[in-house]
């Protein structure tokens, strides 16, 4: 599963990686985004085409949900049974997005409890997760919010846990925000695991585990406990 990551990139940095439109927004960099934040997501802009930034908030609630706290339930969604499932089919089908991280963390079972890893790029640079979103109507008006899809762990992650987020490529990025024309099985077929060469796993504090701490310290490197 994915339940927390970092997005500490400068905004200019990801509006030229992801080729946004319109003026980069100032986003403060974020070490422990956690379920039910307020999220940095692209979106296909289907009015005038191309791509904008968008805040959604990470826990997805469907639109037929008559209780928006489903969505602290629903952080994430298998890749392998997205498409099918009553909770997701309808944004897999319609509403894709990519998630914007530079890092994510996951925990190892150990003998002494769990240890907290930081994954990221060898390069530092910015990915996309997987997304999909959903938009609920409720009495204080429109609520956007989303999941991070996941799949089986690669090499490297296999030795922290069983899964992984999906990370998309960049050259898949349009067929997946629904740019060009993809196939559901085609959909399928891009949620593999993200290759282990180009990627590091470190072990990071337990002060990570707390998600309102929220500084630099949480990505820098510890001895395994």
């Amino acid at each position: 599963m994915c339940g927390r990551y970092t997005l500490s990139s400068p905004s200019m940095k990801l509006f030229e990686r992801f080729g946004l439109d319109g003026e980069a927004p100032e986003l403060s960099p974020n070490y422990n985004v956690a379920p039910t934040q307020s999220v940095a997501a692209i979106l296909a802009d289907n009015n005038g085409g191309g791509r904008r930034l968008e805040a959604l908030r990470w826990g997805l609630v469907p639109s037929w949900a008559k209780d928006p706290s489903i969505g602290n339930r629903m952080i994430n969604a298998r890749s392998e049974t997205a498409h099918e499932k009553p909770s997701f089919r309808t944004a897999f089908k319609r509403r894709r997005c990519l998630i914007l991280a530079d890092g994510f963390y996951e925990w190892r079972k150990e003998d002494g409890g769990k240890q907290p890893f930081h994954i990221r790029m060898k390069d530092g640079e910015p990915f996309a997760f997987a997304g999909l979103w959903e938009t609920w109507d409720g009495l204080d008006g429109e609520l956007r919010t989303c999941a991070i899809l996941t799949t089986e762990a690669n090499e490297m992650m296999s030795e922290i846990h069983h899964r992984m987020p999906v990370i998309l490529p960049a050259e898949l990025h349009e067929a997946w925000l629904g740019e060009g024309v993809a196939e559901k099985e085609e959909l399928i077929a891009m949620m593999e695991p993200h290759p282990s060469e180009g990627m590091q796993a470190y072990p990071v504090s337990r002060f990570v585990n707390k998600p309102s701490n929220n500084d630099p310290s949480c990505v820098e490197p510890v001895s395994a406990a």
